[in-house]
């Protein structure tokens, strides 16, 4: 029995000498290049690609079976003249015994000089698809495959469920100066990532594989490049289609057109799980940066095998928003506060598809201002943007473009032509002022209408303070949509000074100059808020509650074009209101005293004129706002008047009549008594000027006092007659003479 193992043991020790031995002979005796077009034709046959082999083979065969290519490349057997891949280096071997154990164990894997070529050619047809296919035959079946009979179906390949997985075992893979480069003929566009470089450890199924890779990106439409850098520790097991890419750290630095020749570095990590067996994917310990913005956060998808869908959460750190669009060539324009856009702050959780996206739960700060609520595009495709949120405070003025260096100009112009006004004015003793000429109005433009027009918008927001065109606005309410170029403001209503106010109307930018329309209600506001003087130390014209209902329509993309084409209508109401600046009773007693040819002997009291009521309408062409029907009602006065107010250069021009009722109140100055003979006699005035004037506009129409003076004169003859006259002639002859006093 000894002897028999002895001879066992040496015969298997000599049958390892000739295996060596023969291993030996091959790998020294035998040259692969010299087979190279026979090992063409057998890729050809069993592979069905056209290998091309311009460099030598270099091999070995025992412990190791080794292969070393150079100079290498492989198309398909339909274009076999242009490779979609080449090489100049490929090295690897493998283990023979393992193999038979169906495990790959294998060495470093070298790959140098990597070229892979993808086309999609006009008909969308890429060259990838033809790899393996071999040429179809003249009967349009694969050579070597009987056709199926008529009416067959070909027999489905059984799958073999029971065959055990091959067990990976490779000491390393490194890839030096790859590159991939993708067409589409389709587009126009192109991509590629050149110089990549890839190295990992020890390759093993179940373990973590330390990996490194970096790579320079690039895409034609538009022009852009990046430089990328990745690490982090890789691990799969195939059984359960689980992969994880833990401590995952990408950075790298973009630049190109859409980046205005601006530079954007960028980074992010975390802990990649991807698990295709439940169809699950995350990306936990999320941290992200991009210049200055910093974000952290987590990531899940399910239904991988479906729609994917995506929940999560995400927080960005306070960063500079203007600065930040800034460094990747997103200027934004200027805004009448410089401040404004260089806060911004979020919290949000994120429910999304592959072509949505939703921030739930929304806490954002921006500036001074803070939001709750929830944005989202509901289909990236048409940019569907839905927004609901509710702030705190929000002064929109900040965030309105700045004035152009012309709209400051024209704006200096107009306010230099009413200080100089005002300076040589002074209410009752000076010639009538002249008629505005500067325009009120910007030439800049207002809306951005290419955006508007690719616009599809439903907003919802809500302020408990709202500044808009310096009014405070509380309790705030704002609803307004946008579909393929109208604007609709639904609603636009909330608290204003103790009254309140609401506002309708549309933008259209459909046609080619944009149609607005506007409806507004105001109810007992104050109405010197919506007169701003020019200088902080001037008051308004005219004070009191306003009520007001207008209906109007304009177009363009300016402040001057909408009003130079203004139209519409509106009715007013001005409730205990005063007349600031304007002493209606010192012009009546100036009249008066006209009248009794008279003079003033003192001052004015006064300087003011309260009202109860002052209302009318107005019928708006073109920016010039007639009103034939102004009244208002003062303690022993009426006032009538009809005129125009050029809301193109803010002035006006009225004819005012005032109407003694009989109040019998003492007068300040006894040249200007009342008696019963100016009762019912309208006095004429004239007002001419800047609306910023006010009642300082206004002078006695000398024209007019004069027909005044001349009706006085007429009935106090006629009173003459009738007294000395008596009874003594008929009332024929009384009304004939007394007509000869009516012109």
């Amino acid at each position: 029995m000894k002897a028999f193992g002895k001879i066992l043991g040496l015969g298997l020790l000599g049958l390892l000498l000739i295996i060596v031995a023969l291993g030996f002979a091959l790998t020294h005796l035998f040259d692969p290049n010299d087979y190279k077009d026979e090992i063409r034709q057998l890729a050809r046959d069993k592979a069905h690609v056209e290998l091309t082999l311009n460099g030598d083979i270099g091999w070995s065969l025992f412990p190791w079976l080794g292969l070393e290519l150079h100079d290498a490349s492989i198309a398909t057997l339909t274009d076999p003249k242009a490779p979609f891949a080449d090489l100049q280096m490929l090295g690897l071997s493998v283990r023979v015994l393992p193999l038979l154990r169906r495990e790959v164990q294998m060495s470093d894997v070298r790959v140098e000089g990597l070229n892979l070529t993808l086309a999609r050619d006009e008909h969308g047809h890429g060259n990838w698809e033809d790899i393996g296919k071999p040429l179809p035959a003249e009967n349009g079946t694969t050579p070597g495959t009987p056709a199926p009979a008529t009416g067959e179906q070909p027999a489905p390949t059984p799958e073999r469920s029971n065959e055990r997985a091959v067990k990976l075992d490779i000491d390393s893979l490194t890839v030096n100066n790859a590159r991939v480069q993708y067409t589409d003929a389709q587009t126009g566009k192109s991509y590629s990532a050149e110089s990549i470089q890839l190295s990992t450890g020890p390759v093993h199924e179940g373990s973590n594989i330390s990996l490194k890779a970096s790579a320079f990106l690039s895409a034609s439409q538009p022009n852009i490049k990046a430089r990328t850098e990745l690490a982090g520790d890789l691990r799969f097991d195939r059984k359960l289609k689980r992969y994880n890419f833990e401590d995952m750290r990408l950075s790298g630095e973009t630049s190109g057109e859409p980046l205005a020749g601006k530079t954007l570095s960028f980074s992010a990590q975390g802990q990649l799980l991807v698990d295709m067996g439940a169809n699950v994917a995350s990306w936990t310990g999320l941290k992200l940066s991009a210049n200055q913005l910093r974000a952290l956060g987590e990531l899940n998808l399910r239904d991988l095998d479906k729609t994917p869908q995506l929940s999560g959460g995400l927080s960005i750190a306070q960063f500079d928003l203007r600065a930040f669009l800034d460094g990747i060539g997103q200027t934004l324009p200027p805004t009448t506060d410089p401040a404004a856009l260089t806060k911004l702050e979020l919290v949000s959780r994120l429910q999304g598809s592959s072509n949505a996206l939703a921030l739930e739960d929304l806490a954002v700060k921006l500036d001074d201002t803070s939001f709750a609520g929830r944005v989202a595009i509901e289909d990236f495709a048409k940019q569907a943007i839905r927004v609901q949120l509710k702030g705190d405070k929000f002064n929109a003025d900040r965030y309105l473009p700045a004035k152009s260096e012309e709209a400051k100009g024209a704006t200096a112009a107009r306010q230099a032509e009413v200080e100089q006004q005002q300076a040589s004015v002074v209410a009752g003793s000076t010639p009538l002022p002249n008629a505005p000429t500067q325009v009120a109005w910007s030439n800049d433009k207002l809306l951005p209408v290419d955006r508007l027009r690719a616009l599809d918008l439903q907003a919802d927001l809500a302020f408990n303070a709202l500044t808009l065109d310096q009014l405070p606005i509380t309790d705030a309410q704002l609803q307004v949509t946008g579909q393929g170029g109208l604007v609709t403001l639904r609603t636009l209503r909330g608290g204003l000074y103790d009254g309140s106010f609401e506002a309708k109307g549309t933008v259209d930018v459909r046609p080619a100059v944009p149609q607005v329309g506007i409806n507004t209600k105001i109810n007992r506001v104050p109405v010197e808020h919506f007169i701003k003087p020019h200088g902080k130390d001037q008051t308004p014209p005219v004070k009191g509650l306003l009520t007001l209902t207008s209906d109007l329509t304009a177009s363009g993309n300016s402040q001057k074009a909408l009003v130079d084409t203004l139209n519409g209508s509106a009715h007013f109401t001005i409730n205990d209101g005063v007349l600031v600046n304007a002493n209606l009773e010192q012009q009546l007693c100036q009249a008066i005293a006209t009248l009794n040819r008279k003079t003033l002997s003192g001052e004015p009291r006064g300087k003011d004129t309260p009202f109860q009521e002052l209302r009318g309408s107005l019928v708006v062409r073109n920016g010039v706002a007639s009103n034939p029907d102004l009244k208002a009602r003062i303690p022993g006065l009426t006032v009538n008047g009809h005129g125009d107010l050029d809301l193109r250069v803010l002035g006006m021009d009225y004819n005012i009549g005032v109407v003694v009722e009989g109040d019998q109140r003492a007068m300040p100055d006894p040249a200007c008594q009342v008696n019963e003979r100016y009762v019912g006699i309208e006095v004429p005035l004239r007002c001419r000027g800047p609306l910023e004037l006010g009642a300082k506009a206004c002078r006695l129409d000398q024209n007019g006092l004069g027909k005044v003076a001349a009706k006085l004169a007429g009935d106090r003859l006629k009173d003459k007659i009738d007294e000395k006259l008596g009874e003594k002639v008929s009332p024929e002859l009384k009304d004939a003479l007394k007509g000869l006093f009516k012109r």
